[in-house]
């Protein structure tokens, strides 16, 4: 599992206590795509020879790792100085996959920097080549770079998920939840001027199985986004109808209703969220929601 805090979202003041008890808690209504910021362009491709996509500001690795060593002490300097050597020596894929997972250990257990992390994540599973480290590394990428404020870097950790993400389903096809994480990339990582696409690569999954809840989950996370709040309330009832103890789902259908202003049904569905195994605190700031609802 990767460390806890490098999972960051950005939740209503509910989700954000649900998430720390509910799997892939979602956000909204908040800056679902943050504002740009400007990016001082750099002279290497957004993923070094990974799948760059044309008229996307330049994101370095190279610039991305000297800005992590500058956070570290003397000692982790020396350390990480090793084990980079280390690759350039290795010329046994074993050899190189080992110091691949270190440097990915180094990164997010003693400096704690998620780039240099996920990076080193991708990179031992583009050398393992296999479904589960491929697939694993996406997943890592994508839900960080739903935080990312900035427009580059985002999108150079969309580009990596994608990559990583085409390259698991080239092993096995079909794959249900790679092929929705590949549309959520072009949905929610700013590398295609047509999210359309994305779109398109998670609705054939739920044409072939409706009752795929992560495929149904991202859709309405989709429709969040462009303001189609009917619509998002419509899936997300759909997907109360196939798991009616499903907490995200029916969290996020109250907040809708809360944020749209329908108090009746906000307070009718943060009624049905304290029926379910939910930490106390969460449950504390529902009941405080409703209270509010009803006054």
């Amino acid at each position: 599992m990767p460390p806890e805090f490098f999972i960051v979202k950005k939740p209503q003041w509910i989700t954000l206590l649900a998430g720390l008890v509910i799997t892939g808690a979602l956000f909204l209504f908040g800056r679902t795509v943050p504002e740009k910021k400007p990016v001082s362009p750099v002279a290497h491709s957004a993923d070094d020879g990974h799948n760059h996509s044309p008229g996307i500001q330049a994101f370095s690795v190279d610039t991305m790792l000297m800005v992590a060593r500058k956070r570290l002490s003397a000692q982790q300097v020396s350390r990480i100085n090793l084990l980079e050597n280390s690759i350039t020596r290795g010329d046994l894929k074993d050899q190189q996959l080992h110091v691949f997972h270190q440097l990915a250990r180094f990164w997010g257990d003693s400096a704690r920097i998620f780039e240099p992390y996920a990076w080193y994540t991708a990179e031992a599973a583009r050398l393992e080549n296999s479904e589960k480290s491929l697939t694993f590394a996406a997943q890592l990428f994508l839900d960080n770079l739903q935080s990312e404020e900035t427009d580059a870097v985002r999108q150079w950790k969309a580009l990596q998920a994608k990559d990583l993400f085409e390259r698991s389903l080239k092993i096995n096809p079909g794959n249900d939840s790679a092929q929705v994480g590949l549309g959520a990339c072009y949905l929610f990582g700013g590398i295609s001027e047509m999210p359309m696409e994305g779109i398109q690569k998670i609705r054939k999954v739920v044409e072939k199985d409706s009752t795929n809840i992560y495929a149904q989950m991202t859709l309405v996370r989709g429709l969040l986004i462009s303001g189609q709040y009917e619509k998002a309330i419509n899936r997300l009832q759909t997907v109360n109808k196939l798991n009616p103890a499903y907490p995200d789902a029916l969290l996020l259908l109250a907040e809708v209703y809360d944020q749209t202003g329908d108090k009746q049904n906000a307070t009718l569905n943060y009624e049905k969220c304290l029926q379910l195994e939910l930490a106390p605190e969460v449950k504390k700031a529902i009941q405080e929601r409703i209270t509010l609802l009803k006054k």
